[in-house]
């Protein structure tokens, strides 16, 4: 190793020496003479002078290219060292990480002048141990301003603002390094009054303190403050002007920026980008992309920023023209490409650049887990977030959120424990981004009780995660349970906004508590200062139309400030077919058809509307217009996950590799129900045929088929979760009721309106969804 080093080594090596231990005594490893050895002269004090400096550059060299053990050996070979030799080897250990071995050296110090101390006192601050750095120079025996400075700067970058002021205030000496690291420690850690009493203070500042406060109005968009500075200061530097013109752009004041971008006697390519970024976050892609065709030279930020603007505006074309230009690209113009064509929609161009991507960061694997998920793609998604550990790539707090919303979108609640177990391994704590994301997993795959346990567990809760417990409470029927996070929700500074009522009133709704739903709706805008909008509108058709009052909730809609929409006449019409006012629901019908002909949903439900009233010839001249519209019933479907598998089923289903238990089961069921005083809803059969037939057309219904499926594979005593992609009809929820009390088993029912949990012959909703 010594013979490869291109310095020129002293001939006073003695090349035969080993290394030592770096905890070995000090002695000359010089060999011991013998009387047949003639020896040589002494070397001259000069020779050995220069042979020191020779040393240390030797030393000095292998430091700056990371090989500080064969610094470390010719260290330990040296005959002779001066203070510059040990300081060399302190610096260069710090600079290499290996902060114990800088510790171990400076104890083992003859003699420390000032820079020994400094660089250590610097190693203290580097590695994160600020009490270390500030018991080092306190024992200090001689401190020069650059002592001060490192402490000053130290307790400036931690936030610690009283001690920074501690220490400036105690300094003998001030240059202008002391004056900026004060000014510097103010202005990092929100203390913008102070840095402004502290500059006026002084008149002396340098053109860096200068921008420094100059930057500090721009961050809180003080453009006229900033400008009157900008104005004051006689020595503008380019950062001056680009801090200028950077800050004009971004808040949109394009002319102004403009017009300094002209009067700048300074253009580098961070002035041209920050031309280039502002019009294009103003929506100016035209004048965007003349500035950039007339720059002198482009670097990466430039390209990536004009590239972002055309992403984020979905102007997938002209961003792959870009892209596919650009010189050079860094990982962040693919991740770029790759989250714009994932959030337009275009899922296979998106995988495609992942594909091609030679590093990836979380970003990347991020984006494209999203655009799976955000597509309709779930197991894509969640197939690629495991791919993405296998891969050994750092899993994001990002990542995770991802693959909790993908569970809770396809309701697969055992791979999202899974992914919960790996979020607790990789050390991530509840914060409110990752955490609302995980409790509103639990809560959309059913499992109210580890919602809660998440919910607890959250450090930082923001007004989402409240929301989040309320709705969620609400949409599974506990309505008790809602009122009372938001009665726990009024005791923290949280403030309610207009989702939280929502949930209020939703709790209100299903909880019977009609009084208490209609005052939280009229006081609203006095107690939480929340104008009620459409979707509170439409909670309170619910609530009325719940408790019957369906005169009430038609007058309500007459009385809107503003023109009913869908969703509200959709609400008036589920409350006339649950308590079979026809006449009321056709005219809601009507009024749906009218703004959404092709809601499929709101056909289904007025035909369920005329069979539960014998309405016959009425439900087959709807039929008629469905099909005169081209209004197609969406298929029904129920999944159910077991042992990491998702089974799904539709009516009749004969595909199903159990089918013949599943089948076996449910004739058994269907005696043991019939026994029990369970009677087929045969009247919502839309079709001329015996009352048997009906019967058995009901029989297998999808939600009944994954039910059946759940009871014969869990382990008894787990809950059924079974998840639907359209509302449960009548017979089956009836039907379902009776299942949970013959068999004793807890049934969890997602449908696309709500939860259903079934238990001991009753259902959460209150036979009311």
């Amino acid at each position: 190793m010594l013979r490869r080093c291109h310095l020129p080594i002293p001939r006073t090596i003695i090349h035969t020496a080993k290394a030592r231990h770096p905890q070995a005594e000090r002695r000359n490893l010089s060999p011991p003479t013998s009387s047949k050895v003639k020896r040589k002269k002494k070397p001259s004090s000069r020779s050995l002078d220069a042979d020191v400096v020779r040393w240390n550059k030797t030393i000095t060299y292998h430091m700056r290219h990371g090989r500080f053990d064969a610094a470390r050996q010719l260290f330990d070979q040296m005959p002779r060292r001066t203070i510059v030799s040990w300081n060399t080897m302190l610096s260069g250990y710090l600079s290499n990480g290996q902060y114990s071995s800088a510790l171990w050296l400076f104890d083992d110090m003859p003699h420390r002048d000032e820079v020994s101390w400094n660089t250590m006192i610097n190693g203290h601050v580097r590695y994160g141990k600020l009490g270390a750095a500030r018991r080092m120079f306190e024992q200090m025996p001689m401190k020069d301003i650059v002592s001060w400075n490192t402490m000053i700067s130290a307790y400036a970058q931690s936030g610690h603002v009283e001690q920074a002021q501690e220490i400036f205030d105690r300094a003998p000496v001030k240059d202008s390094v002391s004056w900026n690291g004060i000014l510097a420690a103010y202005l990092q850690n929100g203390r913008f009054e102070a840095a402004q009493v502290l500059f006026e203070s002084n008149p002396y500042w340098d053109t860096v303190s200068w921008n420094a406060m100059i930057a500090g109005y721009v961050r809180r968009n003080r453009l006229v403050d900033a400008q009157q500075l900008f104005e004051r200061l006689l020595e503008k530097d380019i950062v001056s002007w680009n801090t200028m013109i950077s800050g004009y752009a971004q808040n949109g004041y394009m002319m102004e920026a403009r017009r300094l971008f002209g009067e700048s006697p300074y253009k580098d390519v961070f002035t041209w980008t920050a031309m280039v970024s502002g019009y294009a976050q103003n929506g100016m892609f035209d004048e965007a992309r003349v500035m950039f065709d007339e720059m002198p030279e482009r670097n990466i930020v430039t390209w990536n920023a004009i590239v972002a603007a055309y992403v984020q505006n979905k102007r997938m074309d002209e961003a792959e023209e870009l892209f596919n230009a650009m010189p050079c690209k860094n990982i962040s113009s693919w991740n770029t490409m790759v989250t714009g064509y994932a959030q337009a929609g275009m899922i296979e161009e998106a995988r495609s650049i992942f594909d091609k991507m030679n590093d990836r960061d979380p970003i990347s694997w991020s984006a494209m887990i999203a655009g799976y998920a955000q597509s309709g793609h779930g197991e894509e998604a969640l197939h690629l977030f495991i791919e993405m550990g296998r891969s050994g790539e750092r899993m994001n707090r990002s990542s995770f959120t991802c693959a909790f919303s993908t569970c809770a979108d396809i309701a697969v609640l055992e791979c999202g424990m899974q992914v919960h177990g790996r979020l607790v391994k990789a050390g991530y704590g509840l914060g409110w981004f990752v955490g609302n994301a995980l409790l509103s997993m639990y809560f959309k795959c059913g499992n109210i009780d580890e919602a809660y346990k998440a919910f607890e567990e959250i450090s930082q809760k923001d007004v989402v995660t409240w929301n989040t417990m309320i709705v969620g409470y609400a949409r599974h029927g506990f309505g008790d349970k809602a009122l009372e996070a938001f009665d726990l929700m009024r005791t923290t500074e949280m403030k309610p906004d207009n989702v939280t009522l929502v949930g209020v009133l939703s709790a209100c709704s299903h909880a019977g508590l009609i009084n208490k739903g209609i005052d939280f709706f009229y006081s609203m805008h006095q107690d939480f200062g929340i104008k009620p909008k459409a979707e509170h509108y439409t909670c309170m058709i619910d609530l009325l139309g719940r408790a019957g009052r369906l005169a009430e909730a038609q007058a309500l809609i007459k009385d809107l400030p503003f023109e009913p929409d869908a969703t509200m006449w959709g609400a008036l019409l589920g409350a006339s077919r649950i308590h079979r006012h026809t006449e009321l629901g056709r005219k809601a019908a009507e009024k749906i058809f009218e703004m959404e002909p092709n809601n499929a949903g709101m056909y289904v439900l007025l035909s369920n509307l005329y069979a539960s009233s014998g309405s016959w010839a009425e439900a087959s001249k709807l039929r008629v217009m469905m099909q005169d519209r081209g209004v197609r019933k969406v298929p029904g479907f129920s999944w159910i996950e077991v042992d990491n598998r998702v089974h799904t089923f539709s009516v009749g289903d004969s595909l199903h590799p159990e089918k013949a238990k599943i089948y076996a089961f449910l004739e058994e069921l269907d005696m043991k129900m019939k026994k029990a005083g369970y009677v087929s809803a045969t009247n919502l059969v839309l079709h001329d045929v015996e009352e048997e037939e009906k019967e058995q057309m009901l029989k297998f219904h999808s939600e009944k088929l994954a039910v059946a499926y759940g009871i014969l594979r869990l382990t008894p005593g787990r809950p059924v979760r079974v998840i639907k992609n359209l509302r449960v009809c009548e017979d089956c929820h009836d039907a379902i009721k009776y299942i949970s009390l013959i068999e004793s088993r807890l049934i969890i029912l997602r449908d696309s309106n709500r939860f259903h949990h079934f238990s001991c012959g009753s259902c959460s909703c209150r036979d009311y969804w």
